[in-house]
């Protein structure tokens, strides 16, 4: 129900810098799910595979761009928005540092210092070379922050990598496929550049939901059933969900599912929601130190799994945390597409640089493109002779 009366501050940058918008694209109620799905414009299948989802929120933008529909797009990313649908559908996209890019205008916005801070606006594409192009466009008076033309002696960068959370997790347990996508990523560094390799064990990882939670229940928002509401009262979840198991709701399951969660979620002044967000913390300070000169970068799953199918998402809902946590941190990220599984699908990993070092995992993510060949397209192109 609600109408943009102008472009967001990045969408304005790229619209002055020549860019053309063609749409904008599925998401899912509330922008607050990693599957696209709304009961206004139905559900966004993923190109490589129609009965699998094609992530969220920023899913329609990163279907479309997988599918060749367009050449460029922006997401927006507060717990994955842009890495999760990027992954899926087989494409570059790139979580800038928090406050590189101007948050103002997006809408739903983040309604709190604590969670605009997690979220970010940045660039979505097939092809890597376009994500600093974008970046720079988008970053407007801060792209002197970041040195995006850098050159790289990968010879001196350090990978730091792990293949999954360290296990007993709320996530799934990560696919192998996943896994050997990490090593394949930080043996290519090591044998083609002498780059060192270090696998890392960091304890705090395996509370990345938790940590995550935490930050959005100290936040002073609106609460789910509120925005649900567009803000006049709330809605009645539990007559809701009544209403759904009949098909008259106007909201979905997974917005509903995720107004409960709220209620029976630890309240800010809860002692463990400050044991998380101190837990997180000390996350921060570790990455910080490991990453901060500018010489090394972090390789993490970009999900626990490929695309799950359709309605999947409600059986595993914290899988998201692979790329949460690093909102909550602050630190920029670039998914960077690495084949196909088995099952089809696109395979990807992260690319966490340090503070205002976009350029290091967007320097990464070209000569990964070099390496393993980037997008794939979904489909066989037939070109005229």
């Amino acid at each position: 129900g609600f109408r943009a009366p102008a472009d967001a501050d990045g969408m304005a940058l790229m619209r002055a810098a020549g860019a053309i918008p063609l749409a904008v694209t599925n998401v899912p109620e509330l922008c607050m799910w990693w599957e696209s799905y709304n009961n206004l414009h139905g559900r966004t299948n993923n190109p490589y595979d129609g009965r699998r989802i094609c992530g969220g929120s920023s899913g329609g933008e990163g279907s479309l761009i997988a599918s060749a529909g367009s050449v460029i797009g922006i997401g927006t990313d507060i717990g994955g928005s842009i890495r999760i649908p990027a992954f899926f559908n087989g494409i570059f996209g790139h979580k800038p540092t928090t406050g590189l890019v101007s948050n103002k205008g997006q809408y739903p916005p983040a309604r709190d210092d604590s969670l605009d801070a997690c979220l970010v606006a940045g660039p979505m594409c097939r092809y890597a070379e376009d994500l600093p192009a974008m970046l720079a466009v988008m970053a407007g008076d801060n792209r002197s922050l970041v040195k995006l033309d850098a050159k790289v002696d990968w010879s001196q960068v350090t990978f730091y990598y792990m293949v999954d959370d360290g296990g007993r997790s709320l996530c799934t347990p990560v696919h192998p496929e996943m896994k050997e996508a990490v090593r394949k990523v930080v043996s290519h560094f090591a044998s083609a550049h002498g780059s060192a390799k270090v696998e890392l064990h960091l304890e705090e990882l395996r509370y990345s939901v938790q940590i995550f939670n935490a930050r959005l229940a100290a936040a002073t928002v609106p609460s789910f059933a509120a925005e649900l509401a567009l803000l006049k009262g709330e809605v009645s979840v539990w007559w809701e969900l009544v209403r759904w198991l009949f098909r008259r709701s106007p909201h979905t399951l997974p917005a509903l599912a995720l107004c409960l969660l709220e209620r029976l979620s630890p309240k800010k002044s809860h002692p463990s929601v400050q044991r998380q967000l101190a837990r997180g913390g000390r996350l921060r300070d570790q990455l910080d130190q490991l990453l901060g000169s500018g010489q090394a970068l972090f390789v993490y799953p970009s999900h626990p799994e490929p695309a799950p199918f359709h309605h999947q998402t409600l059986f595993k809902p914290f899988n998201y945390a692979y790329t949460a946590i690093f909102n909550f941190i602050g630190l920029p990220v670039t998914q960077c597409p690495m084949g196909l599984g088995s099952a089809g699908t696109p395979l990807g990993v992260q690319l966490v640089a340090g503070r205002m070092q976009d350029y290091l995992s967007l320097a990464a993510a070209r000569e990964l493109e070099r390496a393993f060949g980037g997008w794939t397209s979904p489909c066989p192109v037939a070109t005229s002779s």
